[in-house]
């Protein structure tokens, strides 16, 4: 590899055929606001919003604020992005029951964290006792069972780790402990060795249970948008899935002996599978504005992209190595001994700008390029360099406040990009992709 190639990976960009506006606000949040409200504004000057898509290098942190300024803008967003199933309640739910079951003894909270992520009986158990017959406030037959009386039982119980068996004496003999706790008890003490058939029996019916009952929980406490509740929706789709595979892979771990029947073991196997992440949110909202991350934008091709996140701390990431920097500076100048080593494209973002020139060539008509100035601890936040590459068009503060604020105009650099679009070439706001 020649001197030359090896910095071939932070070679200059070329500037995209559309103009670029750059605009900066003070904190994260206020940069998802300026994101949302120029989409907003696009929207309003009649540009379709499948004419617009959102970009992000990582939504992890942007999801948020993003979503936020989406509502306050009367946007609905829709973000394709892996979906981390890992993070969900019904995931967090089946590995629960597995660390309940994982040893020949539990402490309280173990015992009881199943029930603090709604855990339900499978089948039609569940009915309503007859009025008067147990509290009214917390019906036993009532699932899942409320936080309140997950709550009160945990106070009532004695403390450190028992059997199953003995947790049960202790939940018939304790007078303020939810004698629904019970019942889940006597239901993990009557769980089978984990086979494959009894794991994927015990657990999908936890999911069934969760489907059943713990869903409606999240949708009753959504927002008019039931992003939580898509969410919920989802991970029980990719659960009921992943027990499927636990089913299959568990056997095969068993036939290989590189298994044992042990619960805590089928807990690393269930992690190791959901890590894989191979799902994604998928949607085909006509009305919905997209927000993709970077990675996920080398063949669109939309007339107007809005990029977030351009500062020096997120879009390039800083490289993370155990080399030292100054080993690594001589390894991309090729100098001496150095040079019959290759070089990480890690080590001066070469995927980030790969991913940073995709979004600049999807745009048609116009990139705009966000950024914050201050971080959450008040510290200054650098300018991408990525930016200096390009020659943008900056929008002063007091047009970018006037974008966020109740007149919401567009900002004179992207007022004048869409005053040159000819005017057959725009839709409706609210076009759609039939």
């Amino acid at each position: 590899m020649r001197a030359a190639d090896r910095l071939a990976l932070s070679a200059p960009i070329d500037a995209p055929d559309v103009p670029t506006v750059e605009i900066a606000a003070p904190t994260r949040r206020d940069e998802a606001r300026s994101a949302l409200a120029a989409a907003a504004a696009l929207r309003e000057e009649g540009v379709p919003v499948r004419d617009i898509a959102v970009v992000a290098r990582d939504l992890d942190p942007y999801e948020e604020p993003l979503f936020r300024a989406a509502l306050q803008y009367d946007v609905a967003p829709v973000f394709w992005t892996q979906f981390r199933v890992t993070r969900t309640r019904p995931y967090a739910l089946v590995e629960s029951v597995c660390e309940a079951l994982s040893g020949d003894v539990a402490d309280r909270e173990t015992l009881l964290r199943p029930l603090e992520l709604r855990w339900s009986p499978g089948g039609s158990g569940g009915a309503p006792t007859p009025s008067g017959s147990a509290d009214s406030e917390t019906p036993s037959g009532d699932w899942p069972i409320e936080p309140r009386a997950v709550h009160r039982t945990r106070e009532a119980l004695p403390d450190g780790p028992r059997p199953l068996p003995e947790w049960i004496e202790s939940i018939e003999s304790t007078e303020d402990a939810d004698d629904r706790v019970r019942r889940f008890a006597e239901w993990l003490d009557a769980a089978p060795a984990p086979e494959p058939s009894s794991v994927a029996s015990l657990l999908g019916e936890a999911v069934d249970g969760y489907a059943d009952r713990g869903l409606p929980e999240t949708k009753a406490a959504d927002s008019p948008a039931l992003l939580d509740t898509e969410t919920d929706a989802r991970a029980v789709v990719r659960v009921r899935t992943l027990v499927r595979q636990l089913r299959r892979k568990l056997a095969d771990r068993l036939d290989a002996g590189t298994l044992e029947r042990l619960w805590g073991d089928v807990a690393e196997l269930v992690g190791e599978i959901a890590t894989q992440r191979p799902g994604r949110r998928e949607h085909s909202n006509a009305r919905a504005l997209d927000v993709f991350e970077a990675n996920d934008v080398w063949a669109l091709e939309v007339p107007y992209v809005i990029a977030v996140g351009l500062t020096a701390e997120e879009w390039p990431k800083p490289p993370r190595s155990v080399l030292p920097p100054e080993f690594r500076e001589a390894v991309l100048r090729g100098e001496g001994t150095t040079g019959s080593l290759a070089p990480q494209p890690a080590w001066v973002g070469g995927r980030d700008r790969d991913q940073f020139v995709d979004a600049l060539r999807a745009a048609g008509r116009c990139v705009v390029l966000t950024r914050h100035t201050r971080t959450p601890g008040g510290e200054d936040a650098a300018r991408s360099p990525l930016l200096d590459h390009l020659d943008t068009r900056r929008v002063a503060e007091e047009s970018r406040r006037r974008l966020v604020g109740a007149d919401r105009g567009l900002p004179p650099e992207l007022r004048a990009v869409v005053a040159d679009e000819p005017r057959g070439t725009r839709g409706s706001p609210e076009g759609d992709r039939e």
